[in-house]
């Protein structure tokens, strides 16, 4: 595999190129003409603008992505995350144009790609599944029947869903109607499939996800877990890895049970099983995201691994070169997504110019970004603007570490998720590992917060991370001498 193309945009099409380069790869964007000047077309190998801004008109344009393929003598195509990554019939498409898809084959994407099937499909491997109904309901009078055998309250889930839509908590059984109806009607428009099931509703879980790799040769391994529990709309602003409430006999059966997931539909490259767990630490099967996940830098930076090369890799036959007793987890590392949102206003999407854009520098941090200074943020796509992510020796570090970033991150000309994250990685439940993806509901009431952060948090914080630059001067394990402490401290001042 000597060139590849990146169907994908921003900060995640130039973290692919970065690795495929180091791997002697050449690459190849394609670009929409709202993205004509963006960092990630400067740095592929070769460009080509596919289409007008409207993703339907450029990035999900399936045969035209091929056809460039084609033209450009290409040998794999990388998906990224969104757009056409879990599109079954395209990479039926690609394979059949003698194309290298770098991620699973259609079979795995269609059976996790659904809900119901994903659960069917995993349920002869003795995976801990949420009680609920088997298949898709239809009878509404049945369904309430079940619901109450299940207990209120329950959750109606889009079998097709994704991203919090087509779900409605019902509490009681005077309800249920409407909610299923209203269910039904998401489902159907935003996913043109109106199936539904229900699940008993577990009321304060955690979100826990098991990366996972598996080759052409039936090695399959994780990567251990994320904890990605702080969320907006169902959607995930903070990550981090290891998640400090999971022990290391949960770790392990939920490593085994990830990796039996795999097992289950002949998985192929790099997918991520996520969880739920309940304040007893019993944990059930949610579903397979069948690509790369947004947050996978902080698995790369407790793991040592590269999650993208690894995926080029499989993608061209190689077997793993690592086994599971070959791993192990080395420190922590937390994410924070940077949005172009108001945290103030209910996290809306607050598009503009990045008038100041200033990125923090430090040996342990990681921006994954795809702006520069004077761009606009399209209207047309996620309001992403990066992944800034640090690491510590502990979980402790790592939380000063990205505190000190978040402070040093200079954007102007829009509003962002910056504040809110700093609020919640310093918040006593986060720092406790006690808070649950009910965070913003519970401790996120007042958003005026956000411009009245006390003294006293602020102190706290600057103490911790003083203490965190002194131990890093000590730190052996990553061979920091005392001129580059000096030099990093010089430099985030």
């Amino acid at each position: 595999m000597k060139k590849i193309l990146i169907a994908n945009r921003g900060e995640i099409a130039l973290r692919i190129m970065r690795s495929a380069k180091e791997m002697d790869i050449t690459t190849v964007a394609i670009f929409s003409e709202a993205d004509r000047n963006a960092p990630f077309v400067r740095y592929a190998d070769e460009a080509v603008c596919i289409g007008p801004p409207p993703s339907s008109q450029s990035y999900l344009l399936g045969d035209k992505i091929i056809d460039i393929c084609k033209s450009l003598n290409v040998d794999g195509i990388h998906p990224g995350y969104g757009f056409l990554s879990e599109n079954a019939g395209f990479v039926e498409k690609v394979t059949k144009a003698g194309i290298t898809f770098i991620g699973p084959d259609p079979k795995a994407i269609e059976l996790m790609g659904d809900k119901l099937t994903a659960k069917s499909t995993v349920s002869n491997y003795n995976i801990p599944m949420v009680p609920g109904t088997d298949g898709a309901i239809t009878d509404v009078q049945e369904a309430k029947k079940t619901a109450s055998k299940i207990g209120f309250p329950v959750l109606i889930k889009a079998s097709a869903g994704g991203g919090g839509k087509g779900m409605r908590i019902v509490e009681n059984e005077a309800e249920f109607e409407e909610q299923m109806d209203r269910a039904v009607s998401e489902a159907v428009s935003s996913f043109g499939n109106g199936e539904v099931f229900i699940e008993k509703f577990v009321g304060s879980p955690k979100h826990i996800e098991i990366q996972v790799l598996a080759d052409k040769h039936g090695n399959i391994v994780h990567l251990f877990e994320r904890e990605c529990s702080i969320q907006r709309r169902h959607q995930k602003v903070v990550e981090e890895a290891p998640s400090a409430f999971v022990t290391e006999e949960v770790r392990k059966k939920m490593g085994e049970a990830a990796c039996n997931v795999a097992k289950s539909c002949d998985y192929i490259g790099a997918g991520t099983v996520e969880f739920l767990m309940d304040e007893n630490k019993d944990f059930y099967f949610l579903e397979m995201n069948t690509r790369l996940q947004v947050e996978h830098p902080v698995t790369e930076m407790i793991s040592g691994i590269d999650i993208v090369k690894e995926q080029i890799k499989i993608a061209r036959g190689e077997k793993l070169s690592f086994t599971q007793d070959d791993l192990k987890i080395t420190g922590h590392a937390i994410e924070a997504r940077v949005y172009a949102e108001n945290p103030k206003n209910n996290f809306l999407p607050d598009i503009g110019n990045l008038q100041t854009y200033k990125i923090p520098k430090g040996k342990n941090i990681r921006v994954d970004d795809g702006l520069e200074e004077g761009m606009d943020i399209p209207i047309y796509y996620d309001p992403m603007i990066a992944k800034l992510c640090a690491f510590g020796n502990t979980r402790e570090e790592a939380i000063a570490s990205l505190t000190l970033a978040i402070d040093e991150y200079e954007i102007t000309g829009v509003e962002t998720t910056l504040p809110f994250c700093k609020y919640a990685i310093n918040h006593p439940v986060f720092k406790d590992a006690s808070f649950d993806t009910n965070f913003v509901k519970h401790h996120f009431t007042d958003p005026s917060i956000l411009d009245n952060h006390s003294t006293e948090e602020e102190e706290i914080a600057a103490i911790a991370s003083t203490l965190f630059l002194n131990e890093l001067q000590e730190d052996s394990m990553h061979n920091i001498n005392n001129s580059e402490v000096n030099s990093w401290k010089k430099n985030r001042k």
